[in-house]
Formats: structure tokens, sequence, C-alpha cells
């Protein structure tokens, strides 16, 4: 076998897309992702809540999805923003009073309680994210195809159903411009029309394939016997050990958090911030929990640095000998 130069960034793009947290097993990446969204709800101090939003970022970072997070961001903050406002002015419950707008009190307690709504809805929303990118559809088919078909198919057609009209409309708007129908051009009137004839197009586009798909599945035998997997993932060592590792530490903070360990009681009267003993111990483990794949990752890439190599082999060999002349 000969060996192909190439750059050490190369190798670990590949890593990205077939090594480190997202080689593990479907399973324990559902698991992680479903204990991230469930944590971000049930826990609710803003410590948790911020310790969360940093490693789910790390992790998007380190997997090279830092312009979905850019993108994510230019909805996400308003919306977050907004919220973290809105709360305080509409709801004046609370002991301590900041000021007075208008003459209603703006309390610290509908002030923090906004602040932590937001940050909830952002690990929710960097789950999502993350989820999409290391849980593929051929890896959420593989874990619930054989369970429940009909059912899975449906959820991840109603996954991917807003990036596909999305794309279906900036397709159709395209089109339609060069008859001289456009969203963004115009008195407002002439626009808001054009927009129901660009809906109309896609609504009839959407049912259309639809029907066909229908028709297709139907044809082809879908659900008349029990489904195959078109890839088949088996459970190794480290997989064992990864979802036995995250099924231990996801019972012991869930049942933290039932036990009101890592919350952060606002209404009727807010306790301190202070962390307590058990509020510690709860942390460290979250943070084990959560920083699992972080690991994974960094795993990965610090072991091919220490290895000192700048390429890697390959599949194909070269032969030896004179280089060939014209």
């Amino acid at each position: 076998m000969a060996v192909h130069t190439g750059s050490w960034r190369r190798y670990w793009s590949e890593i990205q897309l077939n090594g480190g947290f997202r080689s593990l097993h479907p399973a324990a990446l559902f698991l992680y992702y479903m204990c991230a969204v469930l944590f971000g709800m049930l826990l609710s101090h803003p410590v948790f809540l911020m310790t969360e939003i940093c490693l789910l970022t790390g992790l998007i970072i380190m997997q090279k999805q830092g312009r979905a997070l850019l993108r994510m961001l230019l909805y996400m903050l308003p919306i977050g923003g907004a919220i973290a406002v809105i709360n305080p002015l509409v709801s004046h419950r609370g002991r301590h009073i900041l000021f007075y707008l208008m003459d209603q009190p703006i309390t610290l307690e509908a002030l923090l309680f906004g602040i932590t709504t937001m940050l909830s809805i952002t690990v929710v929303l960097l789950a999502s994210l993350s989820y999409n990118h290391n849980v593929t559809a051929d890896k959420f088919m593989y874990l619930f195809g054989r369970l429940a078909p009909k059912t899975a198919l449906v959820a991840l057609m109603a996954m991917r159903f807003v990036p596909l009209l999305r794309l279906r409309l900036s397709q159709i708007a395209i089109v339609q411009q060069t008859r001289g129908i456009s969203m963004k051009e115009g008195p407002l009137r002439k626009r808001i029309k054009n927009g129901t004839v660009l809906m109309k197009v896609l609504l009839v586009w959407s049912l259309e394939e639809a029907v066909e798909t229908a028709d297709a599945m139907k044809a082809r035998g879908y659900g008349t016997a029990r489904r195959t997997a078109y890839s088949v993932y088996r459970m190794d060592r480290r997989d064992h050990i990864s979802l036995l590792y995250l099924a231990a530490g996801a019972a012991i903070v869930i049942t933290g958090g039932v036990l009101d360990y890592g919350t952060l009681t606002i209404y009727p009267r807010m306790e301190s911030l202070m962390p307590g003993i058990g509020d510690i111990i709860l942390y460290l483990l979250f943070v084990s929990f959560l920083a699992t794949p972080l690991i994974l990752e960094g795993k990965e890439h610090l072991s091919w640095k220490l290895s000192g190599r700048k390429d890697y082999p390959s599949t194909t060999p070269m032969k030896s000998g004179p280089p060939y002349r014209m």
C-alpha cells in the first residue's frame, strides 16, 4: 500500500463526517439529544442553562457547523430578546422592584423569568441544530422504522417539510420573476398579491408530489412486510460503554431535576441564587453528561495531532517505478 500525501485538515474533515461523536450508534446519539432537550426544559437554573448552551455551541463549532449557527442566530437572538423584554412588561409579579415604567413596576423576578425562558428556548434550538447534523434520516429510520414504520416515516417527512418548502419557494420565486411576479418590488398590495400566487404554486406542487410519492410507495408495497434498513449499525464495545454511561448519567440528572435540584424557584418568592451541595453535585454530573461528545471529538483530533503524521494511507495501491513519459 502506498501513501498519498495530504494535509491533516483533510483527514480532520473526514473525522467530522465518519468519526468522533457522529460515529456512535444511533441509539446513543438519539438518547443524548433527547436528554439535552429535556434538561433544557427541566433544569431551570440560569447557570445550568448557560453551561448547556456553551457546551452545545462548542460541539457545533468543533463539527464545522459554524455557518449554520450564524444563520440560526439571525432569528434566534430577536426571538429570545423579545421574550426576555416582553415578560417583565406584561408580568409584574415579584417582591424586588427594579424601577417603574409608565407607573408599572418592573420586578427582578419577572426579568429573571424572561431570561430563563429565553435560555431554555436557545438550548432547544441549539440541540435541534446539532441533532440534524449527527442523526441523519437513515439513522432515524433505523431506530424507529421497524417499531413503527408509518409513524417514523410521517415524523421524518415532517422534520424535512419546512426546509423543503423553503427551497421550493425560492425556486418558484426565481422562475416567477421572469414573468414579472415578485414580492420584493412594487406597492404593498401588489406584493401581497404576488405572494399569494407564489404560495398557490407551492401548495399545488407539494400536493402533486405527495400524491405521486404515496402512489409510488403503495406500488412498491411499503408497509406490507417488515421493513429492512438500508444501513446496518452494529454496536461495538465503545457503543455499549457510551450508551450505558449516557443512560446512567441521564437517569441521575433527571432524578435530581425531579427532586428540585438544579432549578431556581422564582414565583411566588425567589429563592437564593447560591447553589447548595446537591446542586453542585448535580451540576458536575450534568456537565460530564453533556461534555461527552466534546471529549470524543477532542480525542479524535488529539490522537491525530500526537501521531505526528501529515499524511494518511490511501486505499488505492500505486505502482512503483519510473514515471510515465509521453
